[in-house]
Protein backbone atom coordinates (compact mmCIF):
# COMPACT_ATOMS: atom_id res chain seq x y z
CA UNK A 1 0.00 0.00 0.00
CA UNK A 2 1.00 3.32 -1.05
CA UNK A 3 1.32 5.79 1.66
CA UNK A 4 0.80 9.83 1.44
CA UNK A 5 3.45 12.01 3.32
CA UNK A 6 0.44 14.26 4.33
CA UNK A 7 -1.36 17.26 2.67
CA UNK A 8 0.52 18.73 -0.29
CA UNK A 9 -2.48 21.50 -0.85
CA UNK A 10 -6.07 22.28 -0.73
CA UNK A 11 -7.60 24.04 -3.77
CA UNK A 12 -10.60 26.77 -4.18
CA UNK A 13 -13.31 28.00 -6.02
CA UNK A 14 -13.13 32.91 -5.21
CA UNK A 15 -14.97 34.94 -6.99
CA UNK A 16 -12.57 38.69 -6.71
CA UNK A 17 -8.92 37.77 -6.93
CA UNK A 18 -7.32 41.11 -5.72
CA UNK A 19 -9.91 40.60 -2.54
CA UNK A 20 -9.22 37.27 -2.56
CA UNK A 21 -5.05 38.50 -2.50
CA UNK A 22 -5.91 41.18 0.23
CA UNK A 23 -7.12 38.32 2.63
CA UNK A 24 -5.31 35.38 1.99
CA UNK A 25 -1.81 37.67 1.82
CA UNK A 26 -2.86 40.89 3.71
CA UNK A 27 -5.04 39.30 6.94
CA UNK A 28 -3.86 35.43 7.37
CA UNK A 29 -0.23 36.41 6.13
CA UNK A 30 0.55 33.66 3.73
CA UNK A 31 2.68 34.75 0.66
CA UNK A 32 1.49 34.61 -2.57
CA UNK A 33 4.30 32.22 -4.32
CA UNK A 34 3.05 31.82 -7.93
CA UNK A 35 0.87 34.29 -10.55
CA UNK A 36 -0.23 32.08 -13.17
CA UNK A 37 -3.36 30.73 -15.02
CA UNK A 38 -5.62 27.78 -14.47
CA UNK A 39 -4.23 25.17 -17.05
CA UNK A 40 -7.77 24.27 -18.18
CA UNK A 41 -9.07 27.74 -18.62
CA UNK A 42 -6.22 29.89 -19.25
CA UNK A 43 -8.52 33.16 -19.05
CA UNK A 44 -8.76 32.74 -15.39
CA UNK A 45 -6.08 33.51 -12.72
CA UNK A 46 -4.43 30.70 -10.39
CA UNK A 47 -3.36 31.91 -7.12
CA UNK A 48 -0.83 29.84 -4.76
CA UNK A 49 -0.36 31.19 -1.45
CA UNK A 50 2.12 28.97 0.96
CA UNK A 51 5.61 30.02 3.68
CA UNK A 52 8.32 31.76 1.88
CA UNK A 53 9.10 29.27 -0.78
CA UNK A 54 5.20 27.39 -1.48
CA UNK A 55 6.49 24.32 0.62
CA UNK A 56 3.99 21.18 0.36
CA UNK A 57 1.87 21.40 3.21
CA UNK A 58 1.56 24.84 3.45
CA UNK A 59 0.10 25.79 0.26
CA UNK A 60 -3.61 27.12 -0.38
CA UNK A 61 -4.56 27.63 -4.10
CA UNK A 62 -7.68 29.39 -5.48
CA UNK A 63 -9.28 29.56 -9.09
CA UNK A 64 -10.70 33.35 -8.59
CA UNK A 65 -13.38 33.94 -11.19
CA UNK A 66 -15.16 37.19 -11.08
CA UNK A 67 -19.14 36.69 -11.50
CA UNK A 68 -18.80 33.24 -10.46
CA UNK A 69 -22.11 31.98 -8.72
CA UNK A 70 -21.41 30.97 -4.71
CA UNK A 71 -20.88 27.62 -4.22
CA UNK A 72 -24.14 25.29 -2.17
CA UNK A 73 -23.13 23.35 0.53
CA UNK A 74 -23.92 20.27 1.09
CA UNK A 75 -22.63 16.49 0.52
CA UNK A 76 -19.77 15.36 -1.27
CA UNK A 77 -17.46 18.37 -0.51
CA UNK A 78 -14.32 18.74 1.88
CA UNK A 79 -16.38 21.57 3.92
CA UNK A 80 -13.45 23.10 5.86
CA UNK A 81 -9.85 23.63 6.15
CA UNK A 82 -7.74 23.40 9.36
CA UNK A 83 -4.62 25.82 9.27
CA UNK A 84 -1.77 25.13 12.53
CA UNK A 85 -0.25 27.98 14.08
CA UNK A 86 1.88 28.02 17.10
CA UNK A 87 0.69 26.76 20.52
CA UNK A 88 -0.33 30.69 22.56
CA UNK A 89 -1.03 32.25 18.98
CA UNK A 90 -4.50 31.40 18.94
CA UNK A 91 -5.42 35.61 21.35
CA UNK A 92 -3.39 37.52 18.85
CA UNK A 93 -5.11 36.01 15.68
CA UNK A 94 -8.54 37.11 17.55
CA UNK A 95 -7.35 40.53 17.51
CA UNK A 96 -5.81 40.32 14.03
CA UNK A 97 -8.93 38.83 12.81
CA UNK A 98 -11.19 41.35 15.02
CA UNK A 99 -9.17 44.61 13.51
CA UNK A 100 -9.70 43.42 9.68
CA UNK A 101 -13.19 43.09 10.57
CA UNK A 102 -13.60 39.12 10.05
CA UNK A 103 -16.06 37.76 12.69
CA UNK A 104 -14.61 34.68 14.43
CA UNK A 105 -15.97 32.19 16.83
CA UNK A 106 -14.05 29.54 19.10
CA UNK A 107 -13.84 26.20 17.09
CA UNK A 108 -14.80 23.76 19.82
CA UNK A 109 -14.27 20.50 16.88
CA UNK A 110 -11.05 21.41 15.94
CA UNK A 111 -9.92 23.47 19.38
CA UNK A 112 -9.04 26.47 17.87
CA UNK A 113 -10.72 30.07 16.36
CA UNK A 114 -13.25 29.18 13.04
CA UNK A 115 -13.71 31.72 10.62
CA UNK A 116 -14.99 32.25 6.47
CA UNK A 117 -12.84 34.20 3.95
CA UNK A 118 -14.85 36.64 1.65
CA UNK A 119 -16.04 34.25 -0.32
CA UNK A 120 -17.49 32.05 2.53
CA UNK A 121 -15.27 28.93 2.48
CA UNK A 122 -14.94 27.80 5.90
CA UNK A 123 -11.58 27.95 7.93
CA UNK A 124 -10.13 27.27 11.48
CA UNK A 125 -6.85 28.08 12.95
CA UNK A 126 -5.70 25.17 15.60
CA UNK A 127 -2.65 25.39 17.93
CA UNK A 128 -0.31 22.62 17.38
CA UNK A 129 2.86 21.48 19.60
CA UNK A 130 5.88 20.61 17.30
CA UNK A 131 5.30 22.37 13.98
CA UNK A 132 7.84 22.77 11.50
CA UNK A 133 9.07 26.22 10.99
CA UNK A 134 7.99 27.74 7.76
CA UNK A 135 10.82 29.13 5.46
CA UNK A 136 9.95 32.80 6.49
CA UNK A 137 9.46 35.89 4.25
CA UNK A 138 8.63 39.65 4.89
CA UNK A 139 5.03 39.54 5.26
CA UNK A 140 2.24 41.19 7.38
CA UNK A 141 2.56 38.63 10.48
CA UNK A 142 4.72 38.41 13.33
CA UNK A 143 7.07 35.07 12.44
CA UNK A 144 6.27 34.01 16.13
CA UNK A 145 2.35 33.66 15.35
CA UNK A 146 2.64 32.95 11.50
CA UNK A 147 0.45 30.02 10.06
CA UNK A 148 2.73 26.93 9.42
CA UNK A 149 0.59 25.03 7.28
CA UNK A 150 -2.70 22.83 6.40
CA UNK A 151 -3.68 20.92 10.14
CA UNK A 152 -6.30 18.88 8.23
CA UNK A 153 -9.51 19.10 6.31
CA UNK A 154 -13.45 18.14 6.84
CA UNK A 155 -14.96 16.49 4.52
CA UNK A 156 -18.67 16.30 4.18
CA UNK A 157 -20.42 13.21 2.87
CA UNK A 158 -23.29 11.10 2.98
CA UNK A 159 -21.97 7.47 4.17
CA UNK A 160 -18.86 8.14 6.51
CA UNK A 161 -17.93 4.61 6.45
CA UNK A 162 -17.29 4.30 2.81
CA UNK A 163 -15.60 7.17 2.63
CA UNK A 164 -13.24 6.26 5.90
CA UNK A 165 -12.54 3.36 4.61
CA UNK A 166 -11.84 4.36 0.82
CA UNK A 167 -8.99 7.26 2.04
CA UNK A 168 -7.53 4.88 4.60
CA UNK A 169 -7.13 2.11 1.50
CA UNK A 170 -6.07 4.57 -1.18
CA UNK A 171 -4.04 6.69 0.96
CA UNK A 172 -2.67 4.22 3.29
CA UNK A 173 -4.32 6.91 6.62
CA UNK A 174 -4.47 5.28 9.68
CA UNK A 175 -7.55 6.06 11.77
CA UNK A 176 -6.28 8.67 14.85
CA UNK A 177 -8.54 10.32 17.44
CA UNK A 178 -9.66 12.83 15.16
CA UNK A 179 -10.54 11.43 12.15
CA UNK A 180 -7.78 9.51 10.11
CA UNK A 181 -3.97 10.61 10.05
CA UNK A 182 -0.86 10.02 7.63
CA UNK A 183 1.09 8.70 10.90
CA UNK A 184 4.21 11.11 11.47
CA UNK A 185 3.45 14.10 9.01
CA UNK A 186 1.92 17.51 10.14
CA UNK A 187 -0.86 18.44 7.55
CA UNK A 188 -2.40 15.11 7.41
CA UNK A 189 -5.09 14.95 9.49
CA UNK A 190 -8.86 13.74 7.53
CA UNK A 191 -11.86 14.50 9.05
CA UNK A 192 -15.26 12.60 7.88
CA UNK A 193 -18.83 13.90 8.70
CA UNK A 194 -21.67 12.36 7.55
CA UNK A 195 -24.97 13.74 6.44
CA UNK A 196 -27.12 11.43 4.97
CA UNK A 197 -30.35 14.19 4.06
CA UNK A 198 -27.68 16.97 3.05
CA UNK A 199 -28.12 17.73 -0.84
CA UNK A 200 -25.03 17.59 -3.34
CA UNK A 201 -22.74 20.09 -2.95
CA UNK A 202 -22.15 22.38 -5.73
CA UNK A 203 -19.12 24.01 -6.78
CA UNK A 204 -19.01 27.78 -6.71
CA UNK A 205 -17.15 30.63 -4.76
CA UNK A 206 -16.14 30.11 -1.33
CA UNK A 207 -16.31 25.49 -2.14
CA UNK A 208 -12.90 23.76 -2.26
CA UNK A 209 -12.46 22.14 -5.49
CA UNK A 210 -10.08 19.74 -4.41
CA UNK A 211 -7.31 18.46 -1.62
CA UNK A 212 -3.86 17.21 -2.35
CA UNK A 213 -1.89 14.52 -1.23
CA UNK A 214 1.93 14.45 -0.94
CA UNK A 215 4.56 11.91 -3.09
CA UNK A 216 7.74 12.64 -3.33
CA UNK A 217 8.34 12.34 -6.72
CA UNK A 218 6.98 10.46 -10.29
CA UNK A 219 8.28 7.71 -10.09
CA UNK A 220 6.14 7.17 -6.89
CA UNK A 221 3.43 8.84 -8.31
CA UNK A 222 3.76 6.56 -11.47
CA UNK A 223 3.38 3.42 -9.30
CA UNK A 224 0.98 4.56 -6.75
CA UNK A 225 -1.08 5.53 -10.02
CA UNK A 226 -0.98 2.30 -11.23
CA UNK A 227 -2.12 0.92 -7.85
CA UNK A 228 -5.29 3.11 -8.08
CA UNK A 229 -5.99 1.72 -11.54
CA UNK A 230 -5.73 -1.70 -10.80
CA UNK A 231 -8.20 -0.82 -7.68
CA UNK A 232 -10.45 0.25 -10.18
CA UNK A 233 -10.52 4.08 -10.08
CA UNK A 234 -11.12 6.21 -12.48
CA UNK A 235 -7.85 7.75 -12.40
CA UNK A 236 -6.44 10.70 -14.34
CA UNK A 237 -3.57 10.42 -16.55
CA UNK A 238 -0.36 12.35 -15.04
CA UNK A 239 -0.64 16.06 -15.87
CA UNK A 240 2.03 18.56 -15.58
CA UNK A 241 1.58 21.34 -13.57
CA UNK A 242 4.81 23.18 -13.76
CA UNK A 243 5.87 23.11 -10.02
CA UNK A 244 4.22 19.19 -9.45
CA UNK A 245 2.68 16.83 -11.31
CA UNK A 246 -0.79 15.33 -10.63
CA UNK A 247 -3.03 12.86 -10.75
CA UNK A 248 -6.84 13.06 -10.25
CA UNK A 249 -9.75 10.35 -9.03
CA UNK A 250 -12.59 11.31 -6.70
CA UNK A 251 -13.68 8.69 -3.49
CA UNK A 252 -16.90 7.12 -3.48
CA UNK A 253 -18.61 10.36 -1.65
CA UNK A 254 -17.99 12.52 -4.40
CA UNK A 255 -14.52 14.51 -2.79
CA UNK A 256 -12.45 15.42 -5.30
CA UNK A 257 -8.68 13.77 -4.84
CA UNK A 258 -5.39 14.80 -5.99
CA UNK A 259 -2.00 13.40 -5.51
CA UNK A 260 1.05 15.74 -6.40
CA UNK A 261 5.17 15.57 -6.43
CA UNK A 262 6.89 17.50 -3.83
CA UNK A 263 9.00 18.35 -6.72
CA UNK A 264 10.48 20.60 -8.75
CA UNK A 265 8.67 23.21 -6.54
CA UNK A 266 7.76 27.53 -7.02
CA UNK A 267 11.03 28.29 -7.73
CA UNK A 268 11.96 26.69 -10.69
CA UNK A 269 10.92 29.36 -13.11
CA UNK A 270 11.42 32.35 -10.31
CA UNK A 271 14.35 33.33 -7.70
CA UNK A 272 12.70 33.23 -4.83
CA UNK A 273 13.06 36.78 -3.63
CA UNK A 274 10.81 37.43 -6.79
CA UNK A 275 8.00 34.33 -6.11
CA UNK A 276 4.38 36.07 -6.98
CA UNK A 277 5.71 39.65 -8.66
CA UNK A 278 4.68 38.31 -12.31
CA UNK A 279 2.44 36.16 -14.37
CA UNK A 280 3.70 33.41 -15.01
CA UNK A 281 2.21 31.07 -18.13
CA UNK A 282 2.88 27.54 -18.90
CA UNK A 283 4.98 27.08 -22.51
CA UNK A 284 2.16 26.30 -24.19
CA UNK A 285 -0.19 29.59 -23.93
CA UNK A 286 2.76 31.59 -23.68
CA UNK A 287 2.44 32.82 -27.12
CA UNK A 288 -0.98 34.22 -26.09
CA UNK A 289 0.52 36.00 -23.38
CA UNK A 290 -0.87 39.48 -24.54
CA UNK A 291 -4.62 38.26 -24.64
CA UNK A 292 -4.69 36.80 -21.60
CA UNK A 293 -2.81 40.23 -19.58
CA UNK A 294 -5.96 41.52 -21.53
CA UNK A 295 -8.29 39.40 -19.82
CA UNK A 296 -7.05 38.81 -17.07
CA UNK A 297 -8.58 41.38 -14.07
CA UNK A 298 -5.75 43.77 -12.60
CA UNK A 299 -3.72 42.39 -9.51
CA UNK A 300 -1.97 44.92 -7.00
CA UNK A 301 -0.35 44.22 -3.72
CA UNK A 302 -2.36 43.07 -0.85
CA UNK A 303 -3.73 45.50 1.13
CA UNK A 304 -3.02 46.15 4.45
CA UNK A 305 -5.16 45.11 7.97
CA UNK A 306 -6.65 48.89 8.54
CA UNK A 307 -6.27 50.03 5.19
CA UNK A 308 -9.13 48.31 3.43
Amino acid sequence: MQRTAGIHHVTAMASDPQRNRDFYEGVLGLRMVKRTVNFDDPGTYHLYYGDGVGSPGTILTFFPMPGIREAVRGAGITESVELAVPVGALGAWEGRLAEAGVAAAPDPGHGGLAFADPDGMRLALTERDGLPEPVAWDGPVPADIAIRGVDGVTLRVRDAAVTTGYMATALGLEEAPHGLRALGAPGATVRVVEDRDAPRARMGAGAIHHIAFRVPDGPRQAAWRAELAAAGANVSPVMDRDYFTSIYFTEPGGVILEIATDTPGFTRDEDQDALGQSLRLPAWVEQHRGRIEEVLAPLGPAAPVGAR
